[in-house]
């Protein structure tokens, strides 16, 4: 059975998407610790990050760096956190977090909620800023 990440990458289920390539694709978390909360995933459907092959893992953390790049353009923070935990869905990920304090990295606390209107604005400028790089 295909994970929900596979769905939302065949367009199954729709996303906030902000970018993808050949291998890699990055939308929006639609439950977000902060706002950009943004997942970075490989398009081919493999549970467990460390099981990726290494030209994949690279092309996954060189895809990622990108989209930090251009997140932190969008998202006022003093970093983008980065967190590989893995367990809430059978499917490699990378989150990338706008962040202030180390606080913002975790996923305890309650989490905020956001107008689609404003998702769909961001993921549309992070959009258009990762095609000009």
């Amino acid at each position: 059975m295909a994970s929900i990440f596979s769905k939302i990458i065949s367009g199954e289920i729709p996303c906030h998407k902000v970018a993808e390539n050949e291998r890699c694709f990055a939308f929006l978390d639609i439950r977000p610790v902060v706002f950009g909360h943004t997942l970075v995933v490989p398009k081919q459907e493999i549970d467990y990050y460390f099981d990726l092959p290494d030209d994949y893992i690279t092309a996954l953390n060189l895809f990622a760096k990108k989209i930090a790049h251009v997140l932190k353009q969008e998202v006022p923070c003093i970093r983008i956190g980065v967190m590989v935990a893995g367990l809430e869905v059978p499917h490699a990920h990378i989150h990338l977090i706008p962040m202030n304090s180390i606080a913002e990295l975790s996923f305890t606390g309650s989490r905020p909620t956001f107008a689609q209107e404003e998702m769909a604005a961001l993921a549309q400028r992070l959009q258009d800023g990762y095609s000009k790089l």
